[in-house]
């Protein structure tokens, strides 16, 4: 029996009992138009050059500034939250210099799937509770999905441009679903930063210029994620072991401690990303890195990024029991990847 849609505050109570079953850590509700903000900021980050290379960050900008424009049908956005909390402090790593850092949320299954796969599964309830149109999605549509959580209740962005709760801390996935539906909306998150500038602080890079001020172009995530060609000299020597995405700014917010435990068994970091050692992962050949990542949203940036990331570290390792590796990468047939070898070999000789 389909649920009465003449009651939208039981339909969202249910709703949101739904959700928490199907495994999500928090949901909430806002308006498509709920953030006239969106697009002129982000235009402004647009025009000063800090979206780097991602320029698919400038196609159908109307769609991701104005969620109303993307499905004018849609009466309301449903936010949702899923956990992926590490059981351990990620930081600890990085002083395990021939080892490589990969970013919590890569190191177990594609979250792309694992999320989806949830939205679908309360979308389709919804859809057969009320008969409702639905669309799902997952940081992959032009969708500005934090400014929406945000104004869903789910919580505020950070000076670190992350979204932030107080109940979850700031380890957690957000995925959505527009509908056709007429729902209550809940109030907005409500910024509780207050004077913390930790995030800001530990930036290796500096790539926060001040709170809520990303220059992507700096960010180590940017940089060993979406920049395909050579890292910039100066740069290179501040990646430390990070050989894929960057955890620093996550790692210091004090609002972790009250950080939800992840539930998603896919989330536990794999065998292969569990600190691996850096000369196992400079021996990669493209059919290896293909095997290892199978199932992995690291497997989409290429095994010649994901190994030049890989010298970049050895480089910065002072372990000279990895110059050998670093002279093997000099000879790759792969331009970038051969450049990032000698720059690994030149330092290691220097150390």
């Amino acid at each position: 029996m389909r649920i009465s849609t003449s009651d939208p505050a039981e339909l969202a109570v249910r709703l949101k009992a739904r959700a928490a079953e199907e495994g999500f850590s928090a949901c909430g509700i806002c308006a498509p138009d709920a953030i006239p903000e969106a697009a002129d900021r982000l235009a402004a980050f647009v025009a000063a050059g800090w979206h780097g290379r991602m320029g698919w960050m400038t196609e159908r900008m109307g769609w991701r500034g104005s969620p109303a424009a993307l499905w004018p049908e849609a009466r309301s956005v449903v936010m949702l939250a899923e956990a992926y909390t590490p059981e351990e402090n990620p930081l600890a790593l990085l002083e395990r210099r021939d080892r490589g850092a990969v970013s919590v949320y890569a190191r177990g299954r594609d979250y792309h799937d694992l999320v989806k796969k949830r939205l679908k599964r309360l979308g389709r309830w919804l859809v057969a509770e009320t008969g409702a149109e639905i669309k799902v999605f997952v940081d992959t549509a032009p969708v500005m999905e934090k400014p929406l959580a945000e104004a869903a209740g789910l919580g505020w962005q950070g000076k670190h441009t992350n979204l932030v709760s107080r109940e979850l801390g700031n380890w957690f996935f957000i995925g959505s679903i527009f509908t056709t539906l007429e729902l209550p909306r809940d109030p907005p998150g409500e910024n509780r930063c207050g004077s913390c500038r930790a995030c800001i602080d530990i930036c290796p890079t500096a790539a926060l210029r001040g709170p809520y001020r990303l220059d992507a172009r700096r960010c180590i995530s940017y940089l060993t994620i979406e920049h395909d060609g050579p890292v910039d000299e100066a740069l290179r020597p501040l990646l430390g072991n990070r050989i894929y995405g960057c955890d620093d700014c996550l790692a210091v917010c004090p609002w972790n401690k009250f950080a939800a435990e992840a539930r998603e068994i896919g989330y536990r970091d794999r065998d292969a990303f569990d600190a691996p050692r850096l000369a196992d992962l400079a021996a990669l050949d493209d059919a290896a890195f293909r095997q290892m990542t199978s199932g992995s949203p690291i497997k989409r940036i290429g095994r010649n990024r994901f190994v030049r990331n890989v010298a970049y570290a050895i480089g910065n390792s002072g372990d000279p029991s990895l110059a050998p590796a670093a002279e093997r990468l000099a000879c790759d047939p792969d331009p970038v990847v051969a450049d990032a070898g000698a720059w690994a070999a030149a330092r290691l000789r220097g150390a």
